[in-house]
């Protein structure tokens, strides 16, 4: 009677239990139909050529009219954007919104009028907990999806150098070459991230926090961009335990570095103050997993408002009103000037801070040589800052790309033009020999 009775209780609780294949085939099903491969054509400048190269990635559809979310990185400098849908539809895209420093792009598929719409997923703003199961879903070869099952192992990762406004999730779902830009999905068959970054041995993936992605998608439909304000200054948090660093402080964030020119000089902010609240609201860093919250506030600050910061300097709390600007590109124009065999960008206070040191109001520099290349073979090395061309100051890529095409117009009669560059804080003139035509013997 007793082992009856044990059997049937075991029956009843086996029976209100989910099964939990069901479970993630059921998360699987909401999310997949909206699962997109992404085609696209990009160019190529960096060595001293124009190039065009194809690859590929995945995103998600986040709205019936078709918006597609991937990431930055994969449809970087792109000239033509094709998805694949699950149902075997394809269309063109375009760019709605991009940020390099979230690595996030928002696309539009070029929906037909009458188009069926296509299948959506649903973004969750909920944090994810350390433990909880999750699907890395993407479209790495065309129709074919691939799903890969894992758990959050980290939740608040930090990642040096790879963007200031977020933690990352970190899981043990294989994010392989191909399923960047696809969702993670829970077990609820919601999307709690985007997939952007793996290792070749698939043995860990990081994903950008859907809650993250929602703050600034407004922006990103509305400007084209996430819109971040700039203040010029870094903050570090009050212990760094990997460098044994430890201030004698509670609370605070200290501003580590204040950049020349920034608002934040201007207003009068300095090194080594600590930053106690902005607006009334208190400000602490006492680690560095505490950073990219505080920054991400930061940046969402109103364009040249006033922002009220209360620091502590020399023992003495002090008030300064600093009003950020629009932090505008990350990343500088280029232009391949093929017959010389190198390519010139525009430097960037923020893609190339080493740079701005030799050179604070801007001006152009040598991203990349073309191999056995005219300029290579007259002497020019990488990360050259480019002063003059011909006798004329240079500051532009725009006025690299006029003298470039001037000297084209002197062929062949002349051949020859000195440019002078700096090179590590010293002034160099190099004549820069362009008689080979190396791209015709390619």
């Amino acid at each position: 009677m007793l082992l009856v009775a044990a059997a049937a209780c075991v029956a009843g609780c086996v029976s209100s239990t989910p099964d939990f294949r069901q479970v993630v085939s059921e998360a699987k099903a909401a999310v997949a139909p909206s699962v997109v491969f992404i085609r696209v054509i990009y160019n190529d400048t960096e060595s001293g050529r124009n190039r065009q190269g194809v690859a590929s990635g995945s995103g998600v559809i986040i709205t019936s009219d078709g918006e597609v979310l991937t990431n930055h990185h994969v449809i970087d400098k792109t000239s033509e954007i094709r998805c694949q849908l699950a149902d075997g539809r394809s269309f063109s895209a375009k760019v709605l919104g991009k940020d390099k420093d979230l690595d996030v792009a928002l696309l539009k598929l070029d929906l037909p009028e009458g188009a069926e719409p296509p299948p959506v997923a649903t973004l969750s703003p909920r944090r994810l907990d350390v433990g909880e199961v999750v699907l890395a879903m993407g479209a790495p070869w065309g129709l074919a999806r691939s799903v890969s099952m894992g758990i959050v192992s980290c939740n608040d990762r930090f990642l040096e150098d790879c963007g200031d406004y977020t933690l990352w999730y970190q899981t043990d779902a294989a994010i392989s070459p191909g399923n960047s830009g696809g969702p993670l999905v829970d077990t609820a068959g919601l999307v709690v991230g985007l997939n952007a970054r793996g290792n070749m041995m698939g043995a860990q993936g990081f994903t950008i926090p859907s809650e993250t992605i929602l703050e600034i998608l407004p922006d990103l439909r509305k400007h084209g961009e996430a819109h971040w304000a700039w203040f010029g200054f870094k903050i570090q948090p009050l212990e760094d335990f990997k460098r044994n660093i430890r201030f004698d402080a509670k609370e605070g964030a200290l501003v580590a570095d204040v950049e020349q020119g920034s608002p934040a000089e201007k207003a009068g902010l300095k090194s080594n103050d600590l930053l106690l609240s902005v607006d009334g609201e208190k400000v602490t860093a006492r680690f560095w997993e505490d950073i990219p919250a505080i920054e991400r506030k930061l940046g969402r600050k109103e364009f040249e408002k006033p922002c009220a910061f209360v620091v502590m300097r020399g023992g003495n709390r002090i008030d300064v009103s600093v009003a950020p600007t629009e932090k505008g590109k990350v990343e500088g124009e280029e232009f391949a000037c093929e017959r010389w065999g190198l390519t010139a960008k525009e430097i960037n206070r923020f893609y190339n801070p080493d740079l701005v040191f030799f050179a604070p109001d801007g001006g152009v520099y040598v991203s990349g040589l073309a191999w056995d290349g005219n300029a290579e073979n007259c002497g020019f090395r990488e990360k050259d800052i480019i002063v003059s061309v011909g006798g004329k100051n240079v500051k532009s890529v725009a006025e690299v790309k006029a003298e470039y095409e001037k000297s084209l117009a002197g062929l062949p009669d002349k051949t020859r033009i000195p440019l002078v560059v700096m090179r590590n804080g010293r002034r160099t003139t190099l004549v820069l020999d362009y008689t080979e035509d190396t791209e015709k013997e390619d």
